[in-house]
């Protein structure tokens, strides 16, 4: 059977057919549909892991037991599971285990641009990269075989474009794998120094083998046409190369990306005249080529930054463009993201904001980065997942090495808090850092699509589960009962003097605020018939509603207006009204 799949849903397809029965990951744009797919298939357990780490731990241990195993992340997810995959580097497996990391050329939903294929040779790990939804599939099943015959983790990347964009995909049969048996081996499974040692050798063996199976596999594979020129290429790349050029060029299709097939590259590079390499980011195919002796052309045209599409493919090679078929003189208007109408996030960012010109604010990575937009302008930094408080820390001795009197509020999201918040707030207790922890617990991992997590009450698989209290959580770390306020962030009044409170301690306080995010189904539901409307006989045209940033409010030709189809009656701007012109309408 035939069907349109993207290739994130053909990516758990494949693991699925290929007999996987363990995964374990963090959700992370643009890898999270893989679990959402996986889970919902008949004899696989599927879990929402707190973060990347613990997730390919878990899918390792699975491994070990002697399950196929599969764990996913988005490439920066790759930084913070770089431990277990390192040493299972060493280790190796029982059951097949994968690693997929979904990379994101052109930043349409990350804080950076790395490309991870450069995590292969480092580790010395296998690595394959499909270029469609059908090879997504398809790779998968062949990423497990490579995984047990190797004795391999396999590093499986794919990019925003393949995992979001569709095509037809041949479905197959699940193979069902029995769980290996688990024998006790301490020389393979213990990474000691004296163990490490001897296994280095084992890695470096093993490499050598997966070069010969990289030369000789179906994975790579040219397509010799006119040889007056050749590329060198891999993953969406391909699919444009093939889109611009079809079968006037020769190519060297790329699919098992690590170890590469260096003699099926010098053969290539043999049989045409030039040769270029086009690959997104970093020069990972070019330098491998070099490095072989063989000379072409790859970054002095192809950009390093930002994704390709065909149109700068053309232009590089061919010098030429496509002309546009029509073109409008409207411009569409630039959209920069915000809170949503009715965010939750807002009332703490509304409060902390009367005293912005007295603080620093550390931000995390999810909806609250976007405190740091106009008119709440709160933030000051973001780094990467739970840095928000630990960023604040240093800060904090910062200030008080350069004598500033700068209060520092860290605010961070309840799934972000239990991805890698708890040891910041941890190290904020044991050395007594007097910062403001701001927890913003809106019920569901919010960014990356409203998943599960560990203080939501279901799994991944919608079974009941235990819902961890983080007030319970923040006391039993120490943070003394006093410096901790639960507030509802609708709550305007009770939000600002939390955050007095929170200004003037000198301890390490918390303040957890807790409301639902406005766009969760059971919440649009309750309060679809509930919005805001502006008496214009009333309103002073102050604007003081404005500065809460929310976008349901206009200020046009001189009134102040509320979109009631945005709205959802948060009442935020009701109370910042001084002058009762902002009323609610329904219950």
């Amino acid at each position: 059977m035939k069907v349109i799949m993207s290739g994130n849903e053909a990516i758990a397809r494949g693991a699925y057919e290929a007999g996987c029965k363990v995964a374990s990951a963090y959700p992370g744009t643009p890898s999270t549909e893989i679990l959402e797919n996986f889970a919902t298939y008949d004899g696989v357990y599927a879990e929402w892991a707190p973060n990347e780490k613990v997730g390919l731990e878990v899918a390792s241990g699975a491994a070990i037991g002697g399950a196929r195993s599969l764990t996913t992340m988005k490439h920066v997810g790759l930084n913070v599971a770089a431990d277990p995959l390192f040493t299972m580097a060493y280790e190796g497996v029982n059951g097949g285990l994968v690693v997929v990391t979904a990379d994101d050329p052109g930043m349409h939903s990350s804080q950076n641009e790395q490309d991870n294929r450069l995590f292969a040779p480092h580790a010395k790990i296998a690595m394959v990269e499909p270029s469609d939804s059908q090879e997504c599939k398809d790779f998968m099943k062949e990423a497990f075989n490579i995984s047990e015959q190797f004795d391999t983790v396999v590093l499986y990347r794919s990019t925003t474009r393949v995992s979001h964009s569709k095509s037809v995909v041949e479905l197959g049969e699940r193979e069902e794998v029995e769980v290996k048996p688990y024998e006790k081996d301490i020389k393979k499974y213990i990474m000691i120094p004296a163990h490490s040692k001897k296994k280095h050798y084992e890695v470096e063996e093993r490499l050598n083998k997966l070069k010969e199976y990289s030369n000789n596999c179906g994975l790579n594979r040219m397509e010799i046409k006119d040889t007056k020129i050749g590329i060198v290429t891999s993953g969406i790349s391909y699919q444009y190369v093939k889109e611009v050029f079809g079968d006037k060029v020769s190519i060297l299709k790329i699919g098992m990306s690590y170890p590469l097939p260096d003699k099926m590259m010098k053969e290539f590079a043999s049989k045409v005249e030039k040769l270029y390499v086009v690959e997104e980011n970093e020069p990972y195919l070019e330098n491998a080529l070099k490095v072989l002796g063989i000379n072409c052309i790859g970054k002095e045209v192809i950009p390093i930054c930002e994704e390709l599409n065909p149109d700068i493919i053309r232009k590089a090679i061919c010098k030429e463009s496509v002309e546009e078929n029509y073109s409008i003189d409207i411009k569409a208007p630039s959209r920069p993201p915000v809170l949503c109408p009715g965010c939750p996030h807002r009332g703490i960012f509304y409060a902390v904001s009367k005293y912005k010109d007295n603080i620093i604010s550390t931000g995390d990575i999810g909806c609250y980065t976007l405190g740091m937009v106009a008119p709440l302008s709160v933030t000051d930094t973001v780094v990467c997942m739970g840095a928000s408080i630990t960023a604040g820390l240093g800060i904090e001795k910062a200030n008080q090495l350069a004598k500033r009197d700068k209060k520092v509020f860290a605010f961070i999201g309840d799934s972000t808090f239990f991805h890698s918040g708890i040891t910041g707030l941890t190290n904020s207790i044991y050395n007594n850092i007097p910062i403001v922890t701001c927890i913003l617990d809106n019920r569901t991992t919010g960014m990356t699509g409203h998943q599960e997590n560990p203080g939501t009450g279901k799994t991944l698989q919608n079974k009941p589960a235990p819902m961890i209290d983080i007030e319970k959580v923040v006391l039993a770390l120490g943070v003394k009962e006093e410096n901790v306020k639960v507030v509802d962030p609708y709550k305007l009044q009770q939000t600002e003097e939390a955050v007095k409170v929170a200004y003037e301690s000198r301890e390490p306080f918390v303040i957890i605020t807790k409301q639902p995010c406005a766009l969760k189904k059971d919440v649009i539901k309750r309060r679809a018939n509930m919005f805001c409307h502006v008496d214009s006989d009333k309103c002073k045209k102050c604007k003081a509603c404005l500065k809460t940033g929310c976008p349901a409010l206009k200020f046009k030709e001189n009134v102040v207006s509320i979109d009631k189809n945005m709205c959802n009656g948060c009442e935020l701007c009701k109370q910042v009204c001084k002058f009762d012109a902002i009323e609610k309408v329904g219950e």
